[in-house]
C-alpha cells in the first residue's frame, strides 16, 4: 500500500512539474496560489449552500487545481519552505470544511452525513500530520484513499445527483452516498495510518 501510494505521488509530481514552469514565467509564488485555492473553496462552498451544484463542482475542481499548482511551482522554482508546507495544508483543511458546511448547510444530504465526511476527512489529514510531525517520518500519505480521491467522489455524486436526482435517501440521493463512503474511507485511512506509524516507529521513545 505505502508503495503504491508513494509511485503515484512521484508520478503525479513529474508530470505536473511542467504546470509549475509555466506559473513561474507568469511570475506567480506558491503561497499566492495557495491563497487563491482557498478562496476558490470558499466559492465553492458558497455555491453549494446556494444549491447551485454545477457551480459548486466547477469551483472545487478548479480549487484542486490550483492546489496542485501551487506544489508544483515550489517544486519547479525550488522555492518550497517548511512554513509554506504547513501553510499549504492548513489552507487544505479549511477549504474542505467550506465546501463541505456548504454541502451540509444547502439541505443536498443529511447534515450528520455531511459531518461524517468532514470528520473523517479531517482525522485522516491530522494523523498523517501526527506520524510526520511528533513520529518525524519522512512520509506517513498512506491509505485507501486520498484527497484528490475524495474530492472526486463528492464532484461525481454532485454531478449525478443534479442530473439524476433520486430521492431515496433522508434528505439526498447519490451526493449523500458519496460523503458516506468519503467519511468511511477516510476514517479508515486514519487507521491504516496509525498502523503504518506504528510499523515504522516502533517503540521509538518521545523526544
Amino acid at each position: 500500500m505505502p508503495g503504491i501510494n508513494q509511485k503515484k505521488r512521484a508520478y503525479y509530481e513529474e508530470y505536473s512539474l511542467f504546470l509549475g514552469k509555466i506559473c513561474l514565467k507568469m511570475g506567480l509564488k506558491p503561497n499566492y496560489i495557495t491563497i487563491f485555492s482557498f478562496f476558490c473553496a470558499i466559492v465553492s462552498g458558497l455555491f453549494f449552500w446556494r444549491g447551485e451544484m454545477i457551480w459548486g463542482v466547477v469551483w472545487m475542481i478548479i480549487t484542486s487545481f490550483t492546489d496542485m499548482l501551487d506544489g508544483s511551482t515550489a517544486r519547479a522554482g525550488n522555492l518550497g519552505t517548511v512554513f509554506g508546507g504547513i501553510f499549504d495544508h492548513v489552507a487544505d483543511r479549511y477549504g474542505e470544511f467550506f465546501i463541505l458546511a456548504g454541502i451540509t448547510l444547502s439541505g443536498a444530504a443529511h447534515p450528520g452525513w455531511g459531518l461524517f465526511a468532514l470528520f473523517g476527512m479531517l482525522i485522516a489529514s491530522y494523523t498523517r500530520a501526527a506520524a510526520e510531525s511528533i513520529g518525524k517520518m519522512e512520509n506517513c500519505a498512506v491509505g485507501i484513499m486520498g484527497r484528490t480521491e475524495k474530492f472526486l467522489l463528492i464532484i461525481g455524486g454532485s454531478i449525478v445527483e443534479h442530473w439524476l436526482p433520486t430521492g431515496t435517501w433522508p434528505k439526498g440521493g447519490w451526493l449523500e452516498f458519496a460523503l458516506i463512503i468519503v467519511g468511511a474511507t477516510s476514517v479508515f485511512t486514519a487507521f491504516q495510518r496509525l498502523l503504518y506509524a506504528k510499523k515504522v516507529l516502533g517503540k521509538k521513545k518521545e523526544v
